[in-house]
């Protein structure tokens, strides 16, 4: 007799399912919901994007993995003009976005039970889901000093978000080259998710008279060396590529090879089609600079009406979100929104540390996120 067994991973369930009722009720709002809960871009795509999308339809073949040379040169310049690194292109991998290559990286690099991945105290959940998958084991903390020894000794991976999501904080140059030094103590892999580093405010904002959000592999905090360092990053914030799933990643040359020929055994491709759409957004500053004003708008307007509404704005130096508090639970936050027809991301998604705080996404239309100031000001 066969026995019945369940198949599948173990996992939570997905956080955003508990926003259903939330979004039932700003729904009913009569001016209609104002979604600022996820962080999904709503303007167009760059229409030279979509040319070079529409130019390279014609791919019969099968793409890359590591992905074609044009690719790796135009990512490679990128990196050089506007993060100040110099990378050889062959230690350059595109990914099917950023969030595929978080959740897989541990099992690409051999962790399994016993191994320790170290994520922020407040934290995109990923980084959790892609311990689970190997079988690590997920550990909480803002610096390697807050660990045991005995943990400290399983550390092999630690990631480092710069700027954060869901906070917008931004690690200095001091500050990274701190946790480089700690992790390569211990002979563990720094990976340093830098999507929102374009998207600098304050003194983070070049455009402003302030200075770029740093790499990891910025010489400064590298000592000039890539060994146990990966930057990754992706097109989905500045050029509004979020549907093309067009990321990289780059750094150690010589855990790149390994990671590339797993890839390939696994199937883990960007299409070419997209691979030429990410080279044709890499070579034009100007869509960037451009898309990066909107935001600047929309925060200038959400921020004085979040103060109005009785929050409290901590960190939010860079990124597409303002992390806000109201000196109270999270939920009682989100609630008061939602009858206000306004979605927010509640800041328990992002671990125990974010209880009390709301994530609040710039990414409304002009018309949606004027209405949701508005609403805010009563």
């Amino acid at each position: 007799m066969t026995q019945n067994r369940a198949f599948g991973l173990n996992l939570p369930d997905y956080p955003w399912d508990a926003m259903a009722p939330y979004v039932q009720e700003a729904q009913q709002h009569p001016g209609g919901a104002v979604n600022l809960s996820i962080g999904t871009p709503v303007d167009p795509t760059p229409e030279l994007v979509q040319r070079a999308l529409r130019d390279a339809s014609n791919a019969p073949g099968y793409p890359t993995t590591h992905g074609t040379p044009e690719l790796r040169e135009a990512i490679s310049g990128w990196y050089r003009r506007r993060r100040s690194v110099t990378l050889d292109p062959a230690d350059i991998l595109p990914t099917v976005g950023s969030k595929e290559l978080v959740a897989w990286l541990p099992t690409l690099l051999g962790l399994g039970a016993g191994d320790v991945v170290v994520r922020p105290t407040v934290a995109y959940p990923t980084y959790d889901m892609g311990a689970h998958f190997a079988g690590a084991t997920p550990v909480a903390a803002d610096s390697l000093a807050e660990l045991d020894s005995a943990t400290r000794a399983r550390v092999r991976l630690v990631w480092v978000n710069s700027p954060s999501n869901p906070t917008g904080a931004v690690q200095d140059v001091a500050a990274l080259k701190a946790i480089v030094d700690d992790a390569r103590a211990l002979g563990a892999m720094v990976a340093s998710d830098e999507c929102y580093a374009e998207l600098g405010w304050g003194a983070w904002d070049p455009d402003r008279g302030g200075q770029a959000v740093p790499s990891i592999l910025d010489e400064r905090v590298s000592g000039g060396s890539a060994d146990l360092l990966l930057s990754v990053y992706s097109l989905s914030k500045q050029s509004n590529l979020a549907g093309y799933r067009a990321a990289f990643v780059a750094g150690d040359s010589a855990v790149l090879p390994n990671l590339i020929n797993s890839r390939k055994h696994a199937g883990m491709i960007v299409p070419f089609p997209v691979q030429e759409a990410m080279r044709a957004a890499l070579a034009d500053d100007a869509h960037v600079a451009a898309q990066k004003n909107l935001y600047r708008a929309r925060r200038d307007q959400l921020i004085p009406a979040l103060e109005a509404f009785g929050l409290t704005i901590h960190s939010s130096d860079a990124g597409l979100y303002l992390w806000a508090s109201a000196g109270e639970d999270t939920w009682l936050t989100v609630k008061r929104f939602a009858e206000l027809g306004i979605i927010v991301g509640p800041g328990t998604f992002y671990g125990d540390a974010g209880n009390g705080f709301v994530r609040v996404a710039l990414t409304g239309s002009d018309e949606r996120v004027a209405a949701a100031a508005a609403r805010l000001m009563g």
